[in-house]
């Protein structure tokens, strides 16, 4: 629905409107000139042709490092597999963890993705509500309710999550892990957003089971989403099928784009202050959301995204977004996105804009929520 509602905002720019984008979930910021500069160097030196399936040895050997570097995790490189974005790896991750009718455990909310992808491959979508209780964020108790509900072959977590923001704490993890590892289920971790942190650094799941399959990619804290570059790190056991999947589905992830990814890690400066504009962004809303009218939603601790209960104003968030959109010229995404059965109730901003975006974003906001206001008392 994120780029429903993109497709209408650009429509609507079209036409001459000046929308303000709180939608997607891309940085805003461009790719750091550092990168940039690679690829320019890499051009000029030929054409890339195809690569290995398993990914370039040195970039394979370069994230192992950033494992040992970042969260102090001993590493082999052959167990990352590179791959065409997160998307390209959750593909061969479910491919070869999972047979056809296994049943995944996924938050809701959650990326709508992660249902669209296990459906269409065969797998089972078997949901584990989340809420303010707990900051959104699933627990060690949860996943065994659901596990002793009805059995789950794989539990599919993110943290820092989409469309919430919120992170499993690090003894949390620790316990999830544990039980997975004892009642023989496949734990994937989505890390996309890690290194977008704002208090304190999310763990990796490898940190406590090693035969975690990790995903994770260079779209969002390396601002390189139009590169689709993305890895896996697999337990020993998946490297060589994950391998032999890549050869047939898509031969090697983009040759040009791996070539550059080793200078992303070098480019720490301006990777910084793009999350300081993120902060900036986060402390705004955080601080402006409850005033205009908005009070209802978890601090997030990393990503850019804050997951507001609109319960007060309707129970259909697609129409208060579209009407939005229309009359305050805000996009959003409406909740049900990423909660089938809850996300009447809730929609999502994103901040990965910029400070003035935002900023404007909430001046509009703050005006057509009290026009709304007003006309609703005058009707009444």
């Amino acid at each position: 629905m994120a780029m429903d509602v993109l497709r209408e905002a650009r429509r609507l720019e079209r036409e001459g409107r000046r929308i303000v984008h709180m939608e997607l979930g891309e940085p805003g910021a461009p790719t750091p000139r550092r990168i940039l500069d690679a690829a320019q160097r890499a051009l000029a030196a030929g054409a890339p042709g195809y690569g290995e399936a398993a990914g370039d040895p040195a970039l394979r050997t370069r994230i192992a490092r950033h494992y040992q570097e970042y969260y102090g995790v001993a590493l082999s490189p052959e167990r990352v597999m590179i791959t065409t974005g997160s998307s390209g790896a959750f593909l061969l991750a479910f491919l070869s963890a999972f047979d056809i009718g296994a049943r995944i455990g996924v938050t809701a909310p959650g990326y709508p993705a992660y249902l669209n992808i296990l459906e269409a491959l065969g797998l089972v979508p078997a949901p584990i509500e989340i809420g303010e209780e707990t900051r959104f964020a699933p627990t060690a108790a949860l996943i065994e309710a659901a596990h002793r509900k009805e059995r789950l072959d794989g539990l599919l977590l993110m943290s820092p999550a989409n469309p919430t923001g919120t992170m499993i704490a690090s003894g949390e993890l620790a316990r999830i892990a544990a039980f997975c590892e004892e009642a023989g289920v496949t734990l994937v971790a989505d890390e996309i957003y890690h290194g977008l942190e704002y208090e304190e650094r999310a763990p990796t799941a490898l940190r406590f089971w090693r035969d975690a399959i990790i995903v994770n990619s260079f779209s969002k804290y390396y601002a390189m989403t139009g590169w689709r570059l993305g890895w896996i790190v697999a337990p020993e056991n998946l490297a060589r099928p994950i391998e032999r999947l890549q050869q047939s589905l898509a031969i090697c992830a983009p040759t040009l784009a791996q070539r550059v990814a080793l200078e992303a890690f070098e480019a720490r400066e301006e990777l910084e202050a793009i999350k300081a504009g993120y902060a900036k962004s986060r402390a705004l809303l955080i601080e402006r959301l409850p005033k205009i009218g908005l009070p209802r939603f978890a601090p997030p601790d990393g990503a850019f995204y804050i997951y507001a209960d609109v319960t007060h104003l309707t129970r259909d968030s697609a129409a208060l977004c579209a009407r939005m959109l229309a009359e305050a010229g805000v996009a959003a995404t409406p909740g049900v996105d990423f909660d089938r059965a809850r996300g009447g109730r809730t929609l999502r901003l994103s901040y990965a804009g910029g400070e003035a975006e935002v900023a404007q974003g909430l001046d509009r906001l703050a005006d057509w929520l009290r026009k709304d206001a007003q006309a609703a008392i005058a009707e009444r």
